[in-house]
């Protein structure tokens, strides 16, 4: 079995969770969310980001705005609508009862 590969897909299953609570704290720009991730240690690329977001603002959870640039082409503004903000806190819930349960099932007392 190849860690690596389980090791990303551990971050996939985070990826969404993590972009919403980056876009509940202020509306941001791609490369801000990438920023983002990357300080957190959750490294992705442009071409992962993009398609992911499109996917958010399709089911209703993220908006947009164009912001004109002084340094090149217009820049989409993305932060999350009302839904989004809803659906952040159903995940806030279930990534608080899912974090619990993994530390109690790694933790040492659980395997004496």
């Amino acid at each position: 079995m190849n860690i690596e590969n389980t090791k990303a897909q551990m971050r996939k299953g985070v990826l969404e969770y993590c972009i919403l609570s980056i876009l509940d704290k202020q509306e941001a720009y791609p490369s801000d969310i990438i920023a983002s991730l990357k300080d957190a240690k959750l490294i992705i690329v442009e071409g992962t980001l993009y398609p992911l977001l499109t996917r958010l603002k399709n089911a209703g959870l993220l908006q947009y705005r164009w912001e004109e640039s002084n340094s090149g082409p217009p820049r989409k503004y993305y932060s999350l609508t009302e839904t989004g903000s809803m659906f952040l806190k159903e995940l806030d819930k279930t990534w608080k009862e899912l974090s619990n349960a993994v530390t109690l099932t790694t933790s040492k007392s659980a395997k004496s």
